[in-house]
């Protein structure tokens, strides 16, 4: 014999909060800012090692960086593009370029 399981009923207000609780953080971009003291060949092995691009994104997204001034690399988490804004200022020095004396610049900005 089964018996029957009662599921209680939930009010509209209590979903509507719990609904409100699930809610997802909004969305961040990762951009790259350009400068002259950085090669392709930086920015193809930074934009690979950091964020898992392949070669040729990696290589049109430095070319767009270099046209325009900049160019998103990621869209995450405000945290995870937090860290990987960081981890591109620490990336270090381009050994491609003599007078280079650190790394490229990021920012964060909200993607909606």
């Amino acid at each position: 014999m089964t018996e029957a399981i009662t599921i209680p009923r939930t009010s509209k207000r209590l979903r509507e909060q719990e609904e409100q609780k699930i809610k997802k953080q909004p969305p961040y971009h990762v951009i790259l800012l350009n400068d002259d003291d950085h090669s392709y060949e930086y920015v193809i092995r930074m934009l690979g090692e950091l964020f898992g691009h392949s070669p040729e994104k990696a290589f049109l997204m430095a070319k767009e960086v270099d046209t325009t001034g900049r160019v998103i690399v990621d869209t995450t988490s405000k945290e995870r593009a937090e860290l990987k804004r960081d981890q591109i200022h620490a990336y270090g020095p381009d050994r491609y370029i003599a007078r280079c004396k650190g790394s490229m610049s990021a920012t964060i900005e909200p993607a909606e």
